[in-house]
């Protein structure tokens, strides 16, 4: 890859503030190629990606170099510090680009979802291949950047809802192309969190705002908060519970529509709602998600396909069970696609889906399902799929961020209506909740001082 000085990094960054697109060139790799592999974010999800991306030949041998390893807190990396003590390591993703821009091919990034954005986008200026963690980032406006910017610089990009690499999220599209379910008009989904507590992943604090500690030894706090807004450290922020606060992750919608609404949306080309309606939602502390909501999303017709009402559940709520359905219990989580002739469910995630209605039913059309039309990838193995298309040896990922910005989009409109238990009346092709204007704040989020990213693509 072309070599980036401190200078040249600071000049770069400096041109595509002011507007001026240097588009750096990428190297062509082959099947036989090791890629220099950097990650931001290194414990928890960061881990999984770390084995995920670390793989090898059939004698033992990596196929791939892991070169750097970023992380602002030192006790949640040392597992991965332990297992690769030859990769450089760094606790702001900004100095690691800086100073090993030309030893990386590919970054993967598994932040706090309000950090995906500034580490991307840092990294696809540079010229380098992206994984990110879902949701791809955390307003609206950041979501188109990346799409804009994928685009510009001509790389290979992903996030890392996993269940798009199954077969079974392609038997979902392709039973529907098939006519099996008919018409779709109706989609309900529901999840089980989030649930509360010391350890979970959503803990309350006892104060809003959390009253201040001392920061532990081995967390650089001012880099872990990034791009949002200084505050004093509490444990009620880290390491996983920063999903409860608004201004760092998008809730249990956020977190899981990736999964959960990943097959209606590809299947029925759902594209943006045009209205988003807050059902219902228990009362939380101020930037808090709560612990109970309930959202119906309207999509209009597109082309042949009748309009689309999707309702989304959580905390523990579900829809009234329906006799065609099948179930003597409706399960913790799932999603049920309606159609005019059959209906299609699964779990919280898209990986085994069934016909519903009787044992009989479903066993019958399992004897002759339709036609494969899709072609398939390794299963939970996202890491493979974008390394492999890096490298030319496979198709480009199936949930890039021409396809992952889009989903994640839809998601975040609900977790506005959510967050703020209002009523949306969307324009996608503006940006604009059209009945509130004064959304704009949270469709593109204020950021601290130097970590400002992407504003030139928009010039």
């Amino acid at each position: 890859m072309k070599n980036f000085s401190r200078r040249s990094f600071v000049k770069t960054a400096a041109a595509v503030s002011a507007g001026a697109m240097i588009i750096p060139t990428l190297k062509s790799c082959s099947p036989n190629s090791k890629l220099n592999l950097a990650f931001v974010g290194v414990g928890g999800r960061g881990g999984a990606n770390i084995r995920g991306c670390n793989m090898m030949d059939e004698n033992g041998v990596p196929l791939n170099n892991i070169v750097a390893l970023c992380d602002v807190d030192d006790n949640r990396a040392a597992e991965a510090y332990n297992k690769f003590p030859k990769a450089k390591r760094f606790k702001d993703f900004r100095q690691m680009l800086d100073k090993m821009g030309n030893e990386i091919d590919a970054v993967v990034i598994a932040t706090p979802d309000h950090c995906h954005f500034p580490a991307t986008m840092a990294a696809m200026e540079l010229g380098k291949h992206v994984h990110v963690e879902k949701p791809l980032a955390h307003n609206i406006w950041q979501l188109r950047t990346l799409r804009k910017a994928a685009e510009r610089y001509k790389v290979i990009t992903q996030m890392g809802n996993q269940g798009h690499t199954t077969e079974g999220i392609r038997f979902v599209k392709e039973w529907y192309e098939a006519g099996v379910l008919g018409e779709v008009k109706e989609v309900i989904a529901w999840f089980n969190g989030p649930t509360f507590g010391e350890g979970k992943y959503f803990w309350n604090p006892d104060n809003y705002p959390p009253e201040s500690e001392s920061v532990p030894a081995g967390l650089d706090w001012d880099t872990w908060l990034g791009p949002a807004k200084e505050r004093p450290y509490s444990r009620y922020y880290l390491p996983k519970y920063w999903r409860g606060w608004y201004d760092f992750g998008n809730g249990e919608l956020g977190d899981w529509a990736c999964h959960t609404l990943d097959a209606p949306f590809w299947s029925l080309g759902l594209g943006m709602p045009t209205s988003v309606e807050s059902i219902q939602r228990t009362p939380s502390g101020e930037g808090f998600v709560s612990a109970q909501s309930e959202l119906q999303f309207n999509f209009a017709a597109r082309g042949n396909k009748p309009p689309v009402t999707l309702r989304w559940l959580e905390g523990g709520l579900r829809p009234e069970n329906r006799p065609e359905w099948g179930f003597d219990e409706l399960p913790g989580s799932g999603m049920i696609m309606v159609g005019s002739k059959k209906s299609l469910g699964t779990g919280g995630r898209p990986n085994k889906p069934r016909l519903l209605g009787s044992d009989e039913e479903w066993l019958e059309f399992s004897k002759a399902i339709p036609k494969k039309t899709i072609p398939r990838v390794k299963e939970e193995a996202p890491q493979e799929e974008w390394i492999n298309a890096i490298k030319g040896d496979g198709p480009m990922p199936g949930s890039s961020f021409d396809y992952s910005a889009r989903l994640t989009e839809m998601a975040l409109v609900g977790v506005m209506a959510q967050r703020l238990d209002a009523n949306i009346e969307y324009d996608a092709e503006n940006m604009k909740v059209t009945n509130h204007p004064e959304f704009d704040k949270y469709i593109k989020e204020p950021v601290r001082e130097g970590w400002s990213y992407g504003e030139g693509l928009w010039s």
